[in-house]
């Protein structure tokens, strides 16, 4: 078996058993390779990340209607010409929208898979209301139990993180983290989650595979105990030059970047 599969089972063996040292072989893009007209979390930017060889970072968000769409934003507002929750709309109207300055439209998470094909690793990120909803974490499983290729998940949500260890152990799972939960960008939660979300504290219950936090936190001491002492991969966002790439690699194994080439 190669090292990146996980068994086709949602009940499938736990990863730490084999390596997942193909997480960290390539520098990730983040949202795909986007800059120069070419939008992110779109299938060109996908296209473009592994015509570079690089691993593609990714964000998916559920349809109304329960279907997995690759976008990173709450909202329609910021990347189409349309506004409102991204959560409101029907599968059939968000793939009617166009992204702004592009005749590209919103994919399906099905849609960058086909993309993708297993060129390069995919690490997808499952944004979250923070309302406990499991959903999105199941049908992930259930879509990346027929994907043939290298392939993670992982959200800053531990509800979801835990979901994806009970429905599909096999799958490698990270926690995504920073140090600084600013109360601007992170409102709907208290000082005391922020507090035991940076220092890593739900780890004995999610069982992470692998750690991304915050390239401007580190060092810091929770990843950086996940990456000696329990062993863990430690992958960093988002690095946006070379100066910042040299100085994350002190740290972590790996980058997540954008706005230049490593």
């Amino acid at each position: 078996m190669q090292q990146w599969k996980w068994k086709r089972s949602l009940k499938s063996v736990n990863p730490v058993f084999y390596t997942l040292d193909w997480l960290v072989e390539k520098p990730l893009a983040h949202r795909g390779l986007h800059g120069n007209g070419l939008i992110e979390n779109t299938l060109a930017a996908a296209r473009a990340a592994v015509a570079g060889n690089y691993g593609i970072e990714c964000d998916v968000l559920l349809s109304k209607d329960g279907e997995i769409f690759v976008f990173h934003d709450n909202t329609l507002d910021r990347l189409t010409g349309e506004k409102g929750p991204f959560s409101a709309r029907t599968a059939p109207e968000l793939k009617r929208i166009s992204l702004k300055g592009s005749d590209e439209k919103i994919p399906t998470l099905k849609q960058l898979l086909d993309t993708v094909a297993g060129r390069v690793p995919l690490v997808i990120e499952l944004k979250s209301d923070w309302d406990g909803s499991e959903l999105l974490a199941a049908k992930l499983a259930e879509q990346l139990v027929h994907y043939a290729g290298p392939v993670a998940a992982m959200s800053f949500d531990p509800v979801l993180v835990n979901a994806l260890r009970k429905v599909a152990p096999g799958l490698p799972r990270g926690i995504v983290a920073e140090w600084k939960y600013k109360d601007s960008e992170w409102p709907g939660l208290s000082w005391g989650s922020r507090w035991k979300l940076a220092y890593l504290l739900h780890i004995l219950t999610t069982k992470p595979h692998f750690v991304s936090y915050s390239v401007n936190d580190l060092p810091a001491i929770a990843p950086l105990i996940a990456k000696h002492g329990l062993g863990m991969k430690l992958l960093c966002w988002t690095v946006r030059s070379e100066k910042q790439r040299k100085r994350a690699l002190w740290w972590a194994d790996q980058i997540t970047f954008e706005n230049f080439r490593p």
